[in-house]
């Protein structure tokens, strides 16, 4: 239960710390808002079994009946310059249903799902609230620090391609043939950094290398989720989908040098996405980066997919790589909420350009 003053505030409204008793009740109110479906499985997955630890998650309940009102927070790790390592937040599952919206509930669940994170030493919070709902965390406190955008490789001039491309307009569907033929060429061009090495199929689990390669890796970013054998084996291996493939890359030797996560074409689907990459050089990440592209060609993509911060690293590999980018208007705001300002990795999250971030570190499940 939450502490007593947050319930007197709630007026008409009781707010409720959640835990595995309440899976199913938040299930119903996550299909009631959402058009992506999730079991309880799906949700205890993402809540309960995460080996970092469990989530913050809250119910807004009326007097009478189930909550119309939802709020998750997830844990992570984050480091900064292989130095500073601490457990912070990831907000997800922000939800109200929408017979129950504009009567200030998601705001008594903001303040009261920071107060349990302030509990549990968090030094810091981050979201990614899309345009509509971005103004609403800025009015609570929340500090607004980049923008991500999801940036495109046409693998095809394909209809299905040309289809998906014309929710960029008309000049992106009509450009299509020229797009594929440019991300063609520089993907010809990266491959030749990345000769000698190959790619492996992840089964059974992540190599236990992946740790060492994380803290290596880590030293060279301001601000990054860490990336141990346990979480990654969770998150894309054990995730409800289904939908995701890992692979190891070998170098010429057959020694580990990084792996990417690719997310296979939903059913209908042309499109793809490039999850998530490590890497132990420009070489192997060129080789985690193509094979994941080749993969999901030959998986039927006529698109792939991937998120990047403006401005930073994944930007630039992935326009290396022959992605374009969205329009202006397309993307999402990377928001901070603050509780210990002092903290090493405060200062390093607020400047995202300098953050290891690819669609592996997103509160989704998977993307699209």
């Amino acid at each position: 239960m939450l502490p007593s003053e947050v319930e007197r505030h709630a007026g008409a409204f009781e707010l409720h710390l959640c835990g595995s008793a309440d899976r199913a009740e938040q299930t119903r109110l996550y299909n009631a808002c959402f058009k992506k479906p999730l079991d309880v499985a799906g949700l205890i997955w993402r809540y309960d079994e995460n080996p970092i630890g469990s989530a913050i998650s809250l119910l807004a309940r009326p007097p009478q009946g189930d909550g119309v009102s939802g709020y998750a927070c997830n844990p992570r790790i984050a480091v900064s310059r292989g130095l500073h390592a601490a457990q912070i937040g990831e907000t997800g599952d922000v939800m109200t249903h929408a017979d129950w919206r504009k009567r200030g509930i998601f705001s008594q669940l903001d303040r009261a799902a920071m107060a349990q994170a302030k509990l549990q030493g968090w030094p810091l919070v981050f979201g990614l609230p899309n345009r509509r709902s971005a103004h609403i965390f800025l009015e609570l406190g929340w500090e607004r620090v980049g923008t991500l955008r999801l940036w495109t490789c046409v693998l095809e001039n394909s209809a299905e391609a040309r289809s998906e491309r014309k929710k960029e307009g008309r000049l992106a569907s009509w450009s299509t043939g020229f797009a594929q033929r440019r991300s063609r060429r520089l993907r010809v061009r990266q491959s030749r950094k990345a000769q000698g090495h190959s790619l492996r199929a992840i089964v059974q689990g992540f190599p236990a290398a992946t740790n060492q390669l994380s803290r290596a890796v880590e030293k060279q970013f301001a601000f990054m989720i860490r990336r141990d054998k346990a979480y990654l084996d969770w998150r894309f291996l054990a995730g409800p989908s289904g939908l995701h493939r890992a692979f190891e890359v070998l170098d010429a030797a057959g020694a580990f040098a990084g792996y990417v996560v690719v997310q296979l074409p939903r059913q209908g689907s042309p499109v793809g996405y490039l999850v998530d990459v490590l890497a132990r050089d420009d070489a192997s990440r060129a080789a985690a980066i193509g094979g994941g592209i080749d993969e999901l060609e030959k998986a039927g993509a006529a698109l792939v997919q991937a998120t990047a911060i403006d401005g930073s690293w994944w930007e630039e590999q992935l326009t290396a790589h022959g992605f374009i980018a969205p329009r202006e208007k397309n993307f999402l705001t990377i928001i901070l909420h603050v509780h210990d300002g002092l903290h090493p990795l405060v200062a390093a999250a607020r400047d995202p350009s300098q953050w290891y971030f690819t669609d592996g570190d997103r509160d989704d499940e998977t993307m699209g």
